[in-house]
């Protein structure tokens, strides 16, 4: 094989053999086929799309690129959930420990922030003493012991990925779902979860701002766990508004144990709902989605979610003394208020601007190897459709210099937008996929 000819084959509108694929991702790990090759098979992808028998190869030649984590020796049917990434979105914080609770293991790799978008791990490190690096024996002991595990992936998970998705970032490439759904699939078939649960973010926060791209996305993705033989599923969900109210490290670790101890109930408990409901049913743990509703809403009333949670933290070595009072996590020190300009109802919280107005006072990374503020942040104080007087506090900013605050508040102040007529507020979930 001649990677000029498969590169022509695509380019023209062909689909490409397992073969021709695994020839392509090889090469390229193997550094036989150049970064200017593989840019152009980007471009060609990126134009003429691939066949979902095509999506699935490539997914396979990514995961099998490097380290294949065998997960075989956790008890059970080992359930993971991905975020196709937002603003304020806590959920594997609280969604991990709820679904654990019911008996069903948790074994979940996680990532860093990146952009706008927060990272689960850069949000437990917020705990002081957390440790996110285990070995594979230490985490499959641990979630033997108590059900669930969040850790970083290793460098040897999906290396093919880490080189596609550079190539992508700097050639206009990285919108295309073919390689975004190979992207995302190729390192959870590579972590060894038997059943998944995506979460597909749309909206003016999302990577995905178009719904029917969305919905394209989502349904490939659950396609390719499929034809891996593992048990899938998809929840489409807004993200026109951060999903949680915190925006920032600490500030979303704060939130998300005051939600596993009953005393938040807004839309990121309610999506948990609708992905852990999933889990638990894929897990073996309820026959029916409405009883696993139920059940996750049991475990947060008995604390047992929460106390799941703090197993979880002391197993990796963090301070269990800031789940029993997250007020003690600390914040950064300057802090000031927006507040709306006028009365009526609150028409936008645009979550992409402030997703940049926390990442502008540090709380995100525009490189991988960036630091991140992790106390800095923000709290939205109201949602899309609420009503507002004049001068009400619609946000609080927190940053570590008055510097960093002046130019957070002049982002943030642009997320908020106001109508004199009542607004009906964006679904939470506008479709699910079941495999």
């Amino acid at each position: 094989m001649r990677v000029p000819d498969i590169i022509m084959k695509k380019r023209d509108g062909g689909e490409l053999s397992p073969e021709e694929i695994f020839f392509l991702i090889d090469g390229m790990v193997s550094g036989d086929v150049p970064d200017y090759q593989m840019s152009a098979f980007c471009m060609a992808v990126y134009f003429q799309g691939m066949t979902p028998a095509e999506t699935a190869a490539l997914t396979l030649a990514m995961a099998r690129s490097g380290e294949i984590v065998d997960l075989s020796a956790i008890r059970g049917t080992k359930v993971d959930k991905h975020s196709t990434g937002g603003v304020g979105d806590t959920t594997t914080l609280v969604l991990a420990p709820m679904v654990a609770a019911t008996g069903v293991p948790v074994a979940k790799m996680s990532g860093r922030g990146l952009g706008h978008t927060g990272g689960t791990l850069d949000k437990l490190e917020s705990i002081p003493g957390m440790r996110v690096s285990l070995s594979e024996e230490e985490f499959i002991e641990q979630v033997n012991r108590i059900g669930i595990a969040i850790v970083g992936q290793t460098e040897d998970v999906a290396p093919a990925d880490k080189i596609l998705y550079a190539l992508r970032d700097v050639t206009a490439t990285v919108e295309s779902i073919p390689l975004i759904a190979a992207s995302i699939m190729s390192k959870k078939l590579a972590t060894g979860a038997d059943a998944i649960v995506l979460d597909v973010k749309t909206g003016t926060g999302a990577f995905m701002h178009d719904l029917s791209q969305a919905e394209a996305l989502a349904g490939l993705m659950v396609d390719i766990g499929r034809m891996a033989r593992r048990k899938m599923a998809a929840v489409i969900s807004d993200m026109n508004q951060p999903l949680g109210h915190g925006v920032g490290n600490t500030l979303e670790v704060i939130e998300a144990v005051q939600t596993l101890a009953g005393e938040e109930r807004g839309r990121l408990f309610d999506l948990c709902l609708e992905l852990g409901a999933r889990m638990v049913v894929m897990g073996g743990a309820e026959s029916s989605i409405e009883a696993a509703r139920v059940r996750l809403n049991d475990v947060v009333d008995s604390g047992a979610a929460l106390e799941k949670l703090r197993e979880m933290v002391v197993a990796q070595g963090g301070d269990p003394a800031y789940i029993d009072d997250p007020r003690r996590l600390p914040v950064a020190p300057y802090s000031e208020y927006i507040t709306a300009p006028c009365s009526g109802y609150v028409a936008s919280v645009d979550a992409m601007t402030l997703g940049r107005a926390a990442m502008s006072m540090g709380a995100g990374r525009a490189r991988k190897e960036d630091s991140v503020d992790l106390e800095c942040g923000l709290v939205t104080l109201v949602s899309i459709g609420d009503p507002v007087e004049q001068g009400q506090p619609v946000a609080k900013l927190y940053a570590s210099s008055t510097s960093l605050l002046t130019e957070g508040l002049s982002v943030a102040a642009k997320a908020y937008t106001y109508s004199a007529e009542p607004i009906e507020p964006p679904p939470l979930v506008y479709r699910t996929i079941e495999s």
